[in-house]
């Protein structure tokens, strides 16, 4: 168990000491979305939908999700977040709420998780403002775009 930084001696799970970790600039973004029929998708452009305005809400929403990333994923630290941006879109072509969030830190730790959180957020209130209109709508393609700072450096997905 010695490789697995997340195990205590005994074999259980423990919160990673990052005490010891310098400070340094990290940025993480995150996209996803949400999948709609033609129907939902004209209603949410129009501003029609009876709960309001989706696409603000759910930014909002995906902003509360980055804050809240560890009260919810049990081996987060809670981190001083510098900023949190959320983009949400319509593509007419695929029918669809394309989400991105970045999240960025000063920090021993980095913001990947805070950047999922907040497109899963928002994603999942998408799916809550729209459900009264369908319920067959699909959240797919949730995923780390990039990443910057820390000991194991930089990433970039290849799409």
């Amino acid at each position: 168990m010695s490789d697995f930084t997340h195990f205590n001696e005994q074999g259980r799970a423990k919160m990673v000491d990052v005490g010891e970790k310098p400070i340094n600039k990290r940025v993480a973004v995150a996209a996803g979305r949400v999948l709609v029929n033609e129907s939902t998708f004209g209603l949410i452009q129009s501003g029609g939908m009876k709960k309001g305005d989706v696409l603000t809400v759910a930014q909002i929403a995906g902003v509360m999700g980055a804050k809240r990333t560890p009260d919810i994923i049990p081996m987060c630290h809670p981190i001083l977040m510098d900023g949190i941006n959320l983009e949400l879109s319509l593509d007419e072509t695929s029918l669809s709420v394309e989400i991105k969030a970045t999240v960025s830190c000063d920090g021993r730790t980095g913001v990947e998780m805070e950047a999922l959180t907040a497109v899963s957020t928002a994603a999942l209130t998408v799916y809550d403002m729209c459900k009264a209109v369908q319920k067959d709508m699909v959240i797919t393609d949730i995923r780390l775009l990039s990443k910057t700072g820390g000991v194991h450096g930089d990433y970039k997905r290849e799409e």
